[in-house]
């Protein structure tokens, strides 16, 4: 009796895992099938639009469905969230226009504003405290592979197949998590209707949709100082401040502010944001580094990022089976300083740099970056009990996705100008810069044939301003990460151990005042 269940929950974990891997790699086999997405059915300029729509739906969604599996029982909603991200995909692979795409997508992020988060948690409420370690460690190496993987399977099926299928590869993939987590996994615990935030709901996810489009807009399409993006920022501003009025009225809110009362909760949302915030700034900067100042040939993101995303997955499978053993404090501090130091070495670049030194530098980046996929995870609902965990675990991954978003536009801001400024002294006295270099865009010399249409020694220059504007945007990515530490510091000595398994979390079922222990809730049926 004892193995069979052992092999239903194994299937549970794999129903959360392919979930989990589904949504994290769509934006990245996504991104490397636009070209040929937009050469096939046109709208290259609204192509930014595919990939807004789809991290509008999906943050909104992440504390909106977190609170509603805290609720109503997770189950329903991570079948809630396969059955709408399959949905997307089967339509996303029937678009005919650009403008369809983006909506198509946008139910895509529906479905993946639920899986990510509800994974997590169906993962801890079913999983015996002595086991989740190692597949929290399990499940945050998913995000390092899907990273490698995504971008290497979006060029394979683009080039050899047709670009439908980076979406139609989603069905078959739904379709065994759907079917295994909707036969292998009860919760025994009934819930009764509580009052929806429809108030909070509408509010936050106003909120998401203003900053998000004057993010992807502003610098862009459109400058910062126009019309348009101020009054997004505007809305933005004030329809976070008519949320967080609505949450401290509440008697259900999408938010519990409550949480942040909890130091390690609240250590560990600080040092997502910011630890995200700075990783995306290598993912996205490094890249650019080999193929625009060193040449590099490497044709796609993932194979430029793999000493990266391998020590990342190294670090997030270690850790979590550290996590017995050790303090996060302990392990998110040691890593940290990894991450720190690989920031700091990357701010050192320049075009004399070898291949060599920057992919040790990568390596000390990933190992540095990895533990916050799965420690953090574990963390955020230390000692919470069952109805909080949904919450607190969408809520941490909303603010971590929050902070990327922001990482990408802000550290965007400071190497554009530092590049443009520098090309614009380059060009200001010397005569009218190569067609190639007209919009001061770094990324054209990502192209073998742009680099060759440029004279030597003017892509010798450039490629120094380019290194340069590159390792200051490595310098100011250090002040998230030194706020990512002092973070780190207020986490205080918790680790995951039986003390709060054996403690009886007092939960008031509606109706009958019972009390019930956090295992009672979730089983394997």
């Amino acid at each position: 009796m004892k193995q069979q269940q052992q092999s239903r929950l194994s299937l549970v974990i794999g129903a959360l895992l392919l979930g989990i891997l589904m949504a994290s790699m769509d934006n990245s086999i996504v991104a490397t099938a636009m070209g040929n997405i937009v050469g096939e059915i046109g709208g290259m300029d609204k192509f930014v639009w595919v990939t807004s729509a789809y991290m509008v739906a999906e943050m909104a969604g992440m504390p909106i469905f977190g609170k509603l599996s805290d609720m109503y029982g997770r189950k329903r909603f991570f079948i809630f969230g396969i059955i709408m991200f399959m949905m997307g995909s089967a339509l996303c692979g029937t678009a005919q226009s650009i403008t369809q795409l983006a909506l198509y997508r946008a139910v895509q992020g529906i479905g993946g504003g639920a899986l990510v988060p509800i994974a997590f948690t169906i993962m801890f409420d079913a999983v015996p405290l002595e086991k989740r370690g190692k597949l929290g460690g399990l499940f945050g190496a998913v995000f390092g592979i899907s990273s490698i993987f995504g971008p290497l399977l979006g060029a394979y099926i683009t080039d050899y197949i047709a670009w439908q299928w980076v979406f139609y590869i989603n069905l078959p993939l739904g379709f065994v998590a759907l079917f295994m987590i909707a036969a292998y996994y009860k919760e025994s615990h009934e819930r009764s209707k509580q009052p929806i935030d429809w108030a909070g709901a509408i509010t936050l996810l106003g909120a998401v949709v203003c900053l998000m489009f004057a993010l992807e807009l502003g610098g862009k399409q459109l400058a910062w100082s126009s019309t348009p993006i101020l009054s997004l920022f505007g809305g933005f501003v004030l329809l976070t401040a008519a949320f967080l009025y609505r949450e401290t009225k509440a008697k259900e809110p999408i938010i519990t502010f409550g949480l942040f009362k909890n130091r390690v909760y609240a250590s560990s949302v600080v040092i997502g944001l910011f630890s995200g915030a700075a990783f995306i700034a290598a993912s996205v900067y490094i890249p650019i580094f080999i193929q625009g100042v060193l040449g590099g040939s490497a044709t796609n993101s993932g194979m430029v990022l793999l000493p990266m995303m391998l020590g990342s997955v190294v670090t997030a499978t270690l850790s979590g089976n550290l996590m017995n053993r050790l303090s996060y404090r302990s392990i998110m501090i040691s890593t940290l300083l990894l991450f720190m130091a690989g920031i700091i070495l990357l701010s050192t670049l320049s075009p004399d740099s070898t291949r060599l030194e920057v992919t040790i530098y990568m390596i000390l980046v990933g190992l540095g970056i990895g533990a916050s996929f799965s420690v953090l995870g574990n963390a955020c609902i230390h000692g919470l009990s069952y109805r909080q965990r949904g919450t607190a675990s969408s809520t941490f991954n909303f603010l971590r996705s929050l902070g990327m978003t922001l990482g990408i536009t802000v550290f965007g801001m400071i190497q554009n100008h530092a590049f443009s400024s520098r090309m614009s002294d380059l060009f200001s006295s010397g005569g009218p810069a190569p067609e190639a270099l007209q919009m001061n865009d770094p990324h054209v010399l990502l192209s073998e044939q742009a680099r060759s249409s440029i004279p030597t020694e003017l892509l010798h220059h450039i490629s120094e301003y380019l290194s340069g504007s590159i390792t200051q945007t490595f310098a100011w990515a250090l002040l998230p990460v030194i706020a990512a530490c002092i973070a780190t510091l207020f986490m205080g000595n918790s680790k995951l151990d039986s003390t709060a398994e054996q403690t009886e979390i007092a939960e008031e079922d509606e109706g009958t005042g019972e009390k019930r222990s956090l295992v009672e809730y979730s089983t394997v049926q």
